[in-house]
């Protein structure tokens, strides 16, 4: 019979700080991304998971510095990196017992690389990328530490961050080999880099909520939603908030953030004219802008009026919120969101104004995330708190039994 591992009572503070730095370095991922994207050198670079036919981590310092090619490569370094973070950070959450599953997993991703080099020696770069990451899954197996694992809770945001992180990666690969730019024309390529960035929201959100879990505010945080008033205002003021940031997503794609330059009125009008000759004129008027399209028009509007949206709708939540007494974790929460869309909102005048300056373009997408990530958690709170009226997500101990269970 192994030895006992014991049950957690609470996370590790220093899990929580890991959890913290990865979901800060997700951050820092995404804003890399918004930022090759709006810059337009997605494809800078164009093989993958080589760079010009190097190792990833082994381009010439004086390739990686030209041009568009030092953010498309350090946006896949950086990829690479939290990646190596989350699998680690899976073992580390979901304790000894996730030894045997990520060697498992890591064990059939290198059998898959070794499959592809036997298969295609042209598929050699997409075989050391799978040799690559099962190695990285093995080497977390192995580590021998027996930890015990963290709540329930925890662990299942681990995994699936562990999951959707190597198919974030794939997709971002896929996106190269694929030159997915010409996948079913301009409209094919939009719809697949909408999908990437539209996931690493999704896993930025989803790394975050695993850091709150992990926090030591959080029990005494699920504890105290016994009510939450505004319930609507907060899901209505997320779901905004996530369609702005599609549309901001598609802007980008598009190149089409440049289709109105001026504030508030569009062209000195409440709605422009999307006529064949007045197009032309738009188009006549913006240095560098050879044609814009009615869409891209239309689209620019509707990220204005979805922007002033979500603005009024995350005031009634934040409203809702004071109803707490001072100190409350929703007053505060609420209190920060409505700061973050206020910058965010200023941010999105600035981007225009500016005519997309790329350090602005790249703060409005950081702060964008942020406002999500706290929608997120508001929404978590409203949703959850029946969930902790039955009880807490947690592993209960008995005080009068020895507090460890053993490994199978």
């Amino acid at each position: 019979m192994e030895a006992p591992v014991p049950i957690s009572r609470s996370p590790s503070p220093w899990l929580f700080r890991y959890a913290t730095l990865v979901a800060l370095a997700t951050l820092g991922l995404v804003c890399i991304g918004g930022l090759v994207t709006s810059k337009g050198v997605g494809m800078a670079v164009p093989d993958w998971p080589t760079s010009f036919g190097y190792g990833m981590f082994a381009l010439p310092l004086s390739m990686w510095m030209t041009g568009g090619v030092f953010h498309e490569h350090t946006h896949r370094v950086w990829a690479s990196g939290v990646g190596l973070l989350v699998v680690f950070l899976t073992r580390w959450t979901a304790g000894h017992a996730s030894r045997k599953p990520l060697a498992w997993v890591g064990l059939i991703e290198v059998l898959g690389g070794l499959g592809l080099m036997g298969v295609n020696p042209l598929w050699k770069g997409e075989a050391h990328f799978l040799l690559g990451i099962g190695g990285v899954v093995l080497a977390a197996a192995a580590v021998g530490f027996r930890n015990a694992p963290a709540p329930v809770l925890s662990v299942r945001l681990a995994w699936a961050a562990f999951a959707l992180v190597q198919l974030q990666g794939s997709l971002g690969g896929l996106r190269v080999v694929l030159d997915s730019w010409a996948i079913g024309g301009t409209t094919g390529g939009v719809v697949f880099g909408m999908i990437h960035g539209c996931l690493g929201q999704v896993f930025l959100v989803l790394v975050a909520c695993l850091a709150l879990s992990l926090s030591r505010w959080y029990p005494t945080w699920g504890r105290e939603r016994s009510e939450v008033p505004g319930a609507r205002w907060v899901f209505l003021g997320t779901a905004l908030v996530f369609g702005q940031l599609l549309l901001g997503l598609w802007m980008r794609h598009q190149h089409a953030g440049l289709a109105i330059p001026d504030l508030p009125l569009a062209y000195g009008q409440w709605w422009p004219r999307t006529d064949a000759e007045s197009l032309l004129r738009y188009a006549s008027r913006r240095e560098g802008v050879d044609v814009i399209t009615a869409l891209q028009v239309h689209m620019h509007m509707l990220h204005r009026i979805n922007a002033v949206l979500a603005l009024c709708s995350i005031v009634l939540a934040f409203r809702a919120s004071r109803a707490h007494s001072r100190g409350h974790p929703l007053r505060r929460l609420g209190t920060a969101w409505l700061h973050l869309v206020t910058v965010q909102f200023g941010l999105g005048l600035l981007t225009v104004l500016t005519d997309r300056a790329a350090d602005i373009a790249t703060a409005h997408v950081a702060v964008g995330s942020l406002t999500l990530v706290a929608g997120c958690w508001f929404c978590w709170s409203v949703g959850a708190h029946r969930v902790h009226r039955r009880g807490p997500v947690t592993d209960i101990v008995s005080p009068s039994l020895p507090h460890t269970v053993p490994v199978r």
